[in-house]
């Protein structure tokens, strides 16, 4: 089967079993700026999952185009020396929403494993979690499988958590057996490191939600998350023992064997050179076409290291022009299919890719003067060693790459101290772990999600109505829900109904006022925000009188403000389409900011814009 077969074989099986196909989220994570990447097919459903959201169904599957690199997820010092390091790959899941649980997923991943993709039961074990007694049974009762095939495992690799406290719960997964051939040494076992048994699929049963004590409670709402990686089940599917070998990847290595004129399996430095191009490009051609652009922070700064890494690997092999954008061709062949959205991008793509190895070539020539000032100075001071600060600096200053250092520094008869580099590497990369807090899910305040599964979405009417009369479903006062709050109190106040906009996509949230002037009560609304789902929170401060649960209230924005956003909204859609007839089809918006006062529109493009653009 080709790679295409696997995906489209994956999507129709739980489409016949009543799944809504959905398309891939971008890799750029839609309002949630603490991720840096999409990097699982979970991630545009995490509100559905943590019961902030409703949506029109219950089980969904899709084919998710990921990026690992940088932040908590980083694979990028590891790919190309391995058979299955990726920084770009796709995740293949299904996903239930409160509807079905262990059982039905466990049924579907042995189904279509088996029924569909025909792999030998003889070759599949199972793992869970050593407390999940349900879930054993299922597999060895329902299911069938030989209880000696079904390994209890431990926390660390069976049991899934978004974060230190929140949803959680354990897993289950699916491994196949690739032969003694591939390895018999303590690391070839379920949950190793080695080659011989395979992790195909993640089955997580989101069943508790774990509290700051640690105590595991039962959620209301049990779900399914599954993931299988389409780079490892085509390499099985193919019989290759490497992803680089599969359809998926071997044709963008064989673009590079074009251009250089080299053969691939013939000498092993170059081979993980072009092992690491040929992954690089996937993800530096799908996160352009998604609107991220080289820089110096962030996502940009991510992208601008793959970029400037698969360069490098380039110029190994032998390379001493830019050459990336004449494979992006390669990967659309291989990709444009399953994701259109990168033939769409493809000059843009190019241009991008092409200014960007200029600009590295430029840096790699001013790393190499600074790198002869530093060789001077060893050689008169008589240390004969650059120093582990030096090559950092180098590194992080110019994006100098440390092996290309030692190489120069051997050259030039001095050594380079590799070991105090990487110290000083670990340590910046311990600064950016204490930053990047955990998985990068940031999680609501719990008294949010309360709130939400109690009263549920806010109904919004400000599109037709400035002025609405609703119950008062919720008082939050300092932080925790409260039956009453008297004058001068700072509150935040949930109505069933409201015309106030809630702060979302860049636009402010509105301000007014909530009355009930029977009872002598006036508070001023100062802020609307949407912090679960559709949960629409109006902070404020109660200006007279005392508010209490289920009073009714009337509320009213204030409109002038209101009208003046409106207008500032417009003009930010005026100013995208006439940036796209100017520019090209390819800008994008990465976000903007809408205020009464002012608009902010950020946008991707491949250069500064000329005084006759603007």
């Amino acid at each position: 089967m080709t790679s295409n077969d696997i995906r489209s074989a994956f999507l129709r099986y739980f489409e016949q079993h009543n799944h809504r196909v959905v398309k891939s989220a971008p890799l750029i994570p839609k309002d949630d700026p603490t991720l840096l990447f999409t990097n699982a097919g979970m991630v545009q459903f995490k509100d559905v999952l943590l019961g902030r959201e409703k949506r029109e169904y219950v089980r969904a599957t899709s084919a998710q185009k990921c990026v690992r690199a940088g932040g908590k997820h980083n694979d990028l010092e590891n790919v190309g020396h391995t058979a299955r390091h990726h920084t770009f790959f796709e995740m293949l899941g299904n996903f239930s929403f409160g509807e079905y649980f262990k059982e039905g997923a466990i049924a579907f991943a042995w189904e279509f494993l088996t029924q569909v993709l025909h792999l030998p039961i003889d070759k599949l074990w199972v793992t869970v979690y050593q407390d999940d007694d349900e879930a054993f049974d299922i597999w060895h009762q329902k299911i069938g499988v030989a209880a000696d095939r079904i390994v209890r495992m431990g926390e660390k690799d069976n049991f899934w958590a978004m974060g230190d406290t929140g949803p959680c719960g354990p897993c289950s997964e699916i491994h196949i057996d690739q032969g003694p051939a591939l390895g018999t040494g303590p690391e070839d076992v379920l949950g190793g490191e080695g080659d011989r048994f395979l992790e195909l699929w993640n089955l997580v049963f989101m069943q508790y939600n774990r509290d700051a004590n640690g105590t595991l409670t039962p959620l209301p709402q049990q779900n399914i998350d599954t993931g299988m990686g389409l780079e490892r089940i085509t390499a099985i599917m193919q019989g290759v023992q490497s992803n680089y070998e599969t359809d998926l990847l071997r044709p963008l290595i064989a673009a590079v064997e074009e251009l250089v004129e080299k053969a691939y399996g013939s000498v092993h430095v170059d081979d993980v050179s072009m092992r690491v191009i040929a992954d690089h490009m996937r993800a530096s051609v799908f996160l352009l076409a998604d609107g991220v652009r080289p820089e110096n922070t962030g996502r940009g700064y991510v992208l601008r290291r793959i970029i400037r890494r698969a360069a490098r690997h380039g110029k190994m092999l032998g390379f001493e022009e830019p050459f990336l954008y004449r494979l992006v061709e390669a990967v659309e062949r291989v990709m444009g299919h399953a994701y259109p959205e990168i033939e769409h991008q493809s000059e843009y793509v190019r241009k991008m890719l092409l200014g960007e190895e200029e600009r590295f070539l430029h840096t790699l020539h001013q790393g190499l003067r600074e790198m002869d000032k530093f060789i001077d100075l060893h050689r008169a001071d008589g240390t004969q060693r650059i120093t582990g600060t030096e090559a950092f600096q180098l590194y992080d200053t110019f994006g100098f790459p440390i092996d290309l250092a030692e190489e120069v520094a051997l050259e030039a008869g001095l050594q380079l101290d590799r070991q105090a580099f990487e110290d000083e590497l670990e340590a910046t990369r311990m600064r950016a772990r204490d930053t990047w807090k955990g998985s990068g899910e940031t999680l609501v305040a719990p008294v949010y999600q309360r709130v939400l599964q109690r009263a549920g979405a806010s109904m919004f009417t400000g599109y037709e109505h400035t002025q609405t009369t609703s119950p008062l479903v919720a008082i939050l006062v300092d932080g925790q829900e409260a039956q009453e709050a008297h004058a001068g109190q700072r509150v935040e106040l949930v109505f069933e109904r409201t015309p106030f906009y809630g702060e979302a996509g860049g636009q402010v949230g509105d301000l007014g006022r909530a009355l009930a002037l029977d009872h002598g009560v006036e508070v001023d609304i100062l802020d609307a925000q949407k912090p679960a789902g559709d949960l629409i929170v109006h902070a404020g401060v109660v200006k007279r009188g005392t508010v209490w649960h289920e009073m009714s209230m009337q509320l009213e924005i204030d409109v002038a403000r209101r009208e003046a956003i409106r207008k500032n909204h417009t003009a930010t859609h005026l100013l995208h389409a006439a940036l796209r007839q100017i520019l090209g089809e390819h800008v994008k918006q990465a976000g903007s900011l809408v205020a009464p006062d002012r608009l902010r529109f950020d946008f991707t493009h491949f250069a500064r814009l000329s005084q006759r653009e603007l």
